[in-house]
């Protein structure tokens, strides 16, 4: 019995023996055929980026941010005007009426300082009507500025300060910013303070919204509230995305639909202005409007893309080249035409007294117009 036990173990210690081998040497000899768990992980030294969260871009950007301080006196309607003249009236009530004649009005925004010397950017809608403007550094000077030109068109202005060796903002490129893509909003929204908010990019080349003129907007919902008009929008590194401009909101507050003008657009706006005073623009005159199924049914046309001329102004360039309303335009300078925004653009680059090449469907048929580009008129405001 005991040499029985002894074999045995043997024989079981031989077989441990000749597992241990296959499996150091031959481990594919004891695959049962499963296939094995993959887990996707992601680096250290990419984990390692993101362990501060968004802390680094916000003080990087946060000293290129400043508050906008404005104020303008504006006629108030007296109720009393009528009364005025009147001796009595006025013996008992004449300092009243000079207080009510001329009221002081306040507003604030933010603004974004883009080159050392003092240039900072803003929307225009932020300075428009003011009689004088202050900023607030983030460092906690404050100094007077003036508006050295504006653009109405995509609501933007330059303003200058007397100071040297600001810390001005890194531009990124518009056309480098995809839907998805974190951001950060930074401002003064309702005069609380300098704040930092994040969200996505929800959207990129937002039109026909009815803001302005020329639109090509960065949709985001990081939260953007009164006060924000005229910060930054800037991405995970700390560069200049954008130039927050407007929200969508039914309460006055932030819904999580914000727009801002791309850093490319606010740019070729800035330089033109630091150079110029103002920005120049090419035009011809024409009314537009989208082409639909319909019209595009109507005009016999492949497919529905192009601009529609609904008018022409006498005199203008488009006049003068022969285009008539019921034209299509299809392409400038070859460039295909999507929409009426689209070409309301291409024709904005182009520079006056060159010549351009229309491409436009009249009466079933395609033919080429050559048109000499005019400067685009500078909008009429209100008078106050």
């Amino acid at each position: 019995m005991q040499r029985i036990w002894l074999i045995f173990a043997q024989s079981v210690t031989a077989c441990l023996g000749l597992l241990f081998v296959l499996r150091l040497l031959y481990p594919h000899l004891l695959e049962t055929g499963q296939a094995p768990i993959v887990i996707n992980q992601v680096e250290s030294s990419a984990a390692a980026s993101h362990k501060g969260g968004y802390s680094n871009a916000a003080k990087k950007a946060m000293p290129s941010v400043v508050n906008i301080f404005t104020s303008s006196t504006r006629a108030a309607v007296n109720p009393h005007e009528q009364l005025k003249d009147d001796p009595l009236f006025k013996h008992f009530f004449d300092d009243q009426l000079e207080d009510e004649d001329s009221q002081p009005e306040n507003s604030l925004g933010s603004g974004v300082i883009v080159s050392a010397q003092g240039l900072i950017l803003t929307n225009n809608h932020v300075v428009a009507s003011a009689d004088e403007i202050e900023v607030a550094l983030a460092d906690g000077r404050k100094l007077a500025a003036k508006v050295i030109g504006t653009d109405p068109d995509t609501d933007l202005a330059v303003l200058k300060v007397e100071a040297e060796n600001l810390p001005a903002i890194t531009f990124s490129a518009g056309d480098k910013l995809n839907v998805g893509d974190v951001v950060l909003a930074i401002g003064n929204p309702f005069g609380v303070g300098q704040t930092v908010t994040q969200g996505i990019v929800s959207a990129i080349g937002r039109n026909h919204l009815g803001i302005n003129t020329y639109e090509n907007f960065i949709q985001t919902d990081a939260s953007i509230n009164p006060g924000n008009s005229g910060g930054a929008l800037i991405d995970a590194e700390g560069n200049l995305v954008g130039v927050n401009s407007a929200i969508y909101s039914r309460s006055g507050g932030s819904m999580g639909i914000g727009f801002a003008i791309p850093a490319n657009i606010a740019k070729h706006v800035l330089e033109q202005i630091a150079v110029n005073g103002s920005v120049t623009r090419g035009w011809i005159g024409i009314e537009a409007q989208d082409i639909t199924p319909e019209l595009a049914e109507s005009f016999k046309l492949s497919k529905p893309q192009g601009s529609l001329i609904a008018g022409v102004l006498q005199n203008s360039p488009a006049a003068l080249a022969g285009l008539k309303s019921g034209d299509v335009l299809l392409a400038i300078n070859d460039k295909e035409i999507s929409d009426s925004s689209s070409m309301l653009h291409l024709i904005a680059v182009l520079k006056p007294n060159e010549k351009a090449v229309l491409t436009i469907a009249r009466a079933e048929k395609e033919m080429k117009v050559n048109v000499a580009v005019g400067r685009r008129p500078k909008p009429v405001t209100a008078q106050r």
